[in-house]
């Protein structure tokens, strides 16, 4: 191997050696126990002498995280119709296909399906991955994530017993105020990030406050996105008035909390030069 082979390089050649192995599934590292070597690090970069001992981990089959965002955020959607159209075998023969006298169950149907159509126009048009592939395996644990959590929510809110907010109309336009400025944050960050890999590089860039006002928050935060995310699921909790919903909201927060304080390690980590300001989620707290 040159000195100057990359790691993806070495991957590659690994793969024509064992072609049941493709490079994806491949972990390659200094140390056994050791954090896997990035496609673009350098051989001779490395701390290693004019040899070098490279452990290789089968991670298991793969699937694109294209791929993987179709699946869960297709089957939330579907899901979620299964219940505001009281199919017969939901509700019961007497409550099939009725309607709901509450205007916010077809207000918080209209949110939840924009929300996953919305995540899937981001997936084919927007996100660019870091990492091409995650392990098949988590796919079926994320599935039952996902999909578990739309059918829970949408059996209480498309209930025929179901009650809506105590406030009325002023609880619900206000929810659905802060849901569309989260939503349209959420977008912007997106893009924003997206924009840091316009020519394709997987090289970590620290992302910028842009002229769009809803990327000002990387002033304060490392990972807007989900503090935008969280806030759609605030407001659909207000919108809805559901217990359901709160401990979805709630679950989100705990998962998205730690997804930002290890995103924001990582840029600690490798930029001298980062924002003291930023904190991970929340402005000034957490």
């Amino acid at each position: 191997v040159e000195p100057n082979a990359t790691i993806r390089e070495i991957r590659l050649m690994f793969h024509k050696l064992y072609p049941r192995w493709y490079p994806a599934r491949q972990s390659i590292k200094l140390d056994p126990k050791g954090k896997s070597l990035r496609d673009e690090e350098i051989l001779q970069h490395l701390p290693v002498g004019t040899t070098a001992t490279l452990y290789f981990k089968d991670l298991g089959p793969q699937i694109g995280w294209t791929t993987v965002f179709l699946i869960e955020y297709t089957g939330p959607l579907f899901i979620y119709f299964l219940f505001y159209f009281r199919m017969p075998f939901v509700y019961g023969l007497d409550e099939r296909f009725t309607s709901s006298p509450h205007p916010v169950v077809n207000l918080a149907c209209i949110c939840h399906s924009f929300h996953y159509i919305k995540r899937l126009i981001e997936t084919v048009f927007v996100h660019r991955f870091s990492h091409g592939t995650m392990p098949l395996r988590n796919i079926v644990k994320n599935c039952l994530y996902y999909w578990g959590f739309a059918a829970w929510l949408a059996y209480y809110i498309n209930h025929p017993l179901y009650t809506p907010p105590s406030y009325g109309k002023k609880q619900i336009n206000f929810a659905v105020i802060m849901f569309l400025l989260c939503e349209a944050g959420n977008f912007s960050i997106h893009v924003a990030l997206s924009d840091l890999r316009r020519n394709g590089s997987k090289t970590r860039k620290i992302p910028y406050p842009t002229k769009n006002p809803f990327t000002w928050l990387f002033f304060f935060v490392s990972c807007p996105n989900y503090t935008y995310e969280v806030g759609t699921w605030i407001s659909f909790t207000i919108m809805t008035q559901c217990v359901p919903v709160g401990l979805f909201t709630l679950l989100c927060f705990i998962q998205m909390t730690i997804w930002a304080k290890d995103k924001h390690c990582t840029y600690l980590r490798e930029f001298k030069d980062y924002p003291s300001l930023r904190m991970p989620i929340i402005p000034f707290l957490l």
